[in-house]
């Protein structure tokens, strides 16, 4: 692989407190290995959060643990669902469809982190895959069946990844820079049209803009929630949306046949396996070497993947592993045992299992919210990512020429066959990449 005895790319991780970056090569060569080492991460401090750190209940956790699980999984949900939504709109899915992905994603992640974190006792968080998002938002010509294909082959191809080792090292060949350009090129389109936003409804999103800026000097993982609540009250209170009539009811599941699309499967199934991989299983992984744990690498991969089948079935995008929400729940100040700190995984577990019952009143009120403040929060969202993967893309000069015609065929969105761009985007990158090395 070019520039594979470099180790460059790995001062890049303390840049996870703000961005899910694509870790460097040394990582990607050790995907399925236990021997796997990063420089230390500093962990985000949620010293801010309501936490009595000195008393217990039940005798089965802190408070500090409940504190640190909310406010990851409050982080989680809210910096990014309005992107989750986009993602369903741009498949066609229909009210019942949308509300039953919200659903069964929220259930995957609640299933797979209490079950990774009571098996491995390593405080193991799932999150939903936000580049996977922004990249089936992208897409265009996608049925909501063929959606759901894509998303079937990608749990599969993780499950696979687990469970095969030569599959594993195949991913690793791929440039780092190369992986990150394309999904810089899948983010870029999305922060563009931050700016359109902000000119067809300034007073929203002007001031919305200006919180998300401010909250981020002092702590990034929470700027885009920060963001967000400020942006839904203000389109309430001015009259720019109106509450919809809400009522509880219980969510409920909606199966969803797949249909497989050879072009589907290629231009949106094996993008989003690889950026799933890339930019939030392997990151997420090595947040839990650098705070002093063995990640369960294997059998993650296998629970993710197979549970990213099943609820993908129920329309949802795929599962993944955590890497900023997982830095909340794993600093001292979640527990001072070490050892007891797994337990802050299942608590996140049942946060997401409320959350999930909850959608069918906060789907409703974000469905509410004005086109262009929508748009523009996915854009202040994208803004940390996009930053990562450009900082990843451009670092290693061998494949620096390589990563931009990845990007730009990436961003350029452009379908081949019916193959969609962030296909093409990488073959194109992995062909110039491919011819500077020969003459190398």
């Amino acid at each position: 692989m070019v520039g594979s005895g470099s180790t460059s790319s790995l001062n890049l991780l303390p840049v996870f407190r703000t961005a899910n970056l694509l870790p460097g090569p040394t990582i990607r060569r050790h995907l399925l290995s236990s021997s796997l080492r990063v420089p230390p991460l500093p962990l985000l401090n949620i010293a801010q959060a309501p936490a009595i750190v000195g008393k217990t209940v039940g005798g089965f956790m802190r408070l500090s643990m409940v504190s640190a699980a909310l406010v990851a999984a409050l982080v989680g949900y809210g910096s990014t669902i309005a992107l989750v939504l986009s993602a369903a709109a741009a498949v066609g899915a229909t009210p019942g469809q949308t509300a039953s992905w919200v659903f069964a994603v929220c259930v995957a992640k609640a299933i797979g982190s209490a079950l990774l974190s009571a098996q491995s006792k390593v405080p193991v968080v799932l999150a939903w895959s936000t580049p996977g998002a922004a990249l089936i938002a992208a897409s265009t010509g996608v049925s909501m069946a063929e959606a759901v294909g894509a998303f079937v082959l990608s749990g599969v191809l993780v499950a696979l990844t687990g469970a095969l080792r030569p599959l594993g090292r195949l991913v690793a060949q791929i440039p780092d820079g190369v992986a990150a350009a394309m999904l810089a090129g899948v983010l870029l389109p999305f922060c563009l049209k931050g700016t359109a936003a902000a000119q067809a409804l300034p007073a929203l999103v002007l001031p919305m803009a200006a919180v998300f800026l401010l909250v981020r000097l002092y702590n990034p993982a929470v700027a885009v929630l920060a963001a967000l609540s400020l942006g839904v009250v203000l389109a309430f209170v001015t009259g720019a949306a109106h509450l919809p009539s809400l009522h509880l009811p219980l969510p409920h599941l909606e199966f969803i046949a797949p249909a497989f699309r050879w072009d589907v499967l290629l231009g949106l199934g094996v993008p989003l396996y690889l950026v799933t991989m890339a930019s939030q299983n392997l990151p997420g992984f090595a947040v839990l070497r650098a705070a002093g744990y063995a990640p369960p690498v294997r059998p993650a991969l296998g629970v993710t993947g197979v549970l990213s089948v099943i609820s993908g079935l129920f329309g949802a995008h795929p599962v993944s592993m955590a890497a900023i929400t997982a830095a909340i729940c794993l600093g001292e100040d979640t527990h001072p045992d070490r050892n007891q700190r797994w337990k802050t995984g299942v608590i996140y577990a049942a946060v997401w299992l409320v959350l999930g019952l909850l959608g069918p009143v906060i789907v409703p009120i974000l469905a509410a919210l004005p086109t262009a403040l929508m748009t523009a929060l996915v854009a202040l969202a994208l803004l940390g990512p996009l930053m990562g993967a450009l900082v990843a893309g451009f670092t290693p000069e061998p494949t620096r020429f390589a990563a931009v015609v990845t990007l730009v065929v990436t961003a350029s969105g452009v379908a081949a066959f019916g193959i969609g761009a962030a296909f093409w985007g990488l073959a194109a990158g992995l062909l110039v990449a491919g011819l500077a090395r020969l003459r190398a």
